[in-house]
């Protein structure tokens, strides 16, 4: 099967039914996208596909065959972060850090959607779980990515 990861084609004989998750981790060692509930409910699976934020973990490969899929190892670098990445440090986002790079990526895929977000926008975009509570971290980070205030409100 071929598939579009970051914009690189990659073959891979894995069993088309096999999640995509479980492909990009066990298959391709891209080991960004985490594993959390395998149930759709938790978001640390989260990737793009076709510019929309999924969870990988109920995604059959076969579901993503000729479809571009974006995963956390797109977003940016250590040395050069995204700005929704840089946006995350400086608001201290993470704690345990696991839920984090879903969390990035169904942030991303909002403010791609829509890049100036009020808080509704958030609210209703970010259904990932985060164990540590950090959902007023993740907020302000999304409108310092954005350029906005707590509002939606330009900065």
């Amino acid at each position: 099967m071929d598939l579009n990861i970051n914009g690189v084609s990659v073959k891979t004989d894995a069993d088309p039914t096999m999640p995509l998750l479980w492909v990009l981790r066990d298959e391709l060692n891209m080991t960004g996208t985490k594993f959390g509930c395998g149930v759709a409910a938790c978001g640390a699976c989260t990737v793009h596909i076709d510019g929309q934020a999924v969870r990988s973990c109920v995604m059959p490969l076969a579901a993503v065959e000729g479809k571009k899929i974006r995963t956390i190892e797109s977003l940016g670098t250590t040395d050069k972060p995204s700005v929704l990445q840089a946006a995350w440090i400086t608001e201290q986002v993470p704690q345990c850090g696991y839920c984090q790079s879903g969390m990035l990526m169904a942030a991303t895929a909002l403010l791609e959607r829509k890049p100036k977000p009020a808080d509704a926008d958030i609210d209703e975009a970010m259904t990932n779980i985060c164990r540590c509570g950090t959902y007023q971290r993740v907020r302000a980070a999304i409108h310092r990515a954005a350029g906005t205030t707590t509002t939606g409100a330009p900065a």
